[in-house]
């Protein structure tokens, strides 16, 4: 299968690089380019790529303002689509991280990652795992954590137990393979309890999964034990 990518990014050279880069992909194929927000909103409407690469300073609409749009009901065909929105910046900075994920961004990845980066941000993001270093989902834990008090922790009624312990691995970060060897599952048991979870609780991918957890206090910071 082919993955269709839109750029976007308010610099034709940037742009350009991008579209290089993953054009030498079998796999992927540059869909469409836009060098605003509210051109990226209606193309990602009209071309429903699988992943949009986005800038978060544009002229107009800022990248954080156009993934909300895009991914919480503005444009409901792009939801429909399932698109995936990896924000791209060279500001290493936490707010842009924090409200992009809030707006539903899958990733955040910098300017200067490597090509082989940017082309694995496109894979993971599009089968739907998440987009975040060790480093980055430390941060996003502490910053859920501490930012506002966690509801009471409880198991969301949803879900049952095994895809509770589920929920609790993913948000300490844990790979399917390690959630395996933790619960004594199959890796394919594990991928189809993944989905089952993301699907019940309305999550786009993993990335949300740890949003979900930690905001609700299923997990508290530092391992400790789950609270519900």
């Amino acid at each position: 299968m082919t993955l269709r990518v839109l750029l976007v990014d308010d610099q034709d050279l940037v742009r350009a690089g991008f579209r290089v880069i993953l054009g030498m992909e079998d796999d992927i194929e540059v869909a469409g380019e836009a060098g605003d927000g509210l051109a990226a909103v209606d193309l990602t409407t009209r071309l429903r790529p699988d992943v949009v690469l986005m800038d978060v300073q544009m002229p107009g609409l800022d990248g954080i303002e156009a993934t909300r749009r895009i991914l919480t009901g503005a444009t409901v065909d792009a939801a429909e689509a399932d698109v995936k929105v990896v924000i791209l910046t060279t500001f290493d900075r936490e707010d842009y991280l924090f409200e992009a994920l809030r707006a539903g961004a899958s990733g955040f990845l910098l300017k200067n990652a490597s090509p082989e980066d940017l082309v694995d941000a496109v894979r993971v993001v599009a089968r739907g795992d998440a987009l975040l270093s060790p480093e980055v989902t430390r941060r996003v834990v502490a910053r859920f954590s501490t930012a506002t008090p966690p509801a009471p922790a409880h198991r969301p009624p949803e879900l049952t137990d095994r895809e509770f312990e589920v929920l609790v691995q993913l948000a300490r970060g844990a790979s399917n393979a390690e959630i395996a060897a933790e619960l004594y599952l199959g890796e394919a048991t594990v991928k189809t309890h993944v989905s089952r979870v993301l699907t019940k609780l309305g999550l786009r991918d993993r990335t949300h999964a740890v949003v979900f957890a930690y905001e609700r206090g299923i997990v508290a910071p530092g391992g400790a034990e789950p609270r519900g």
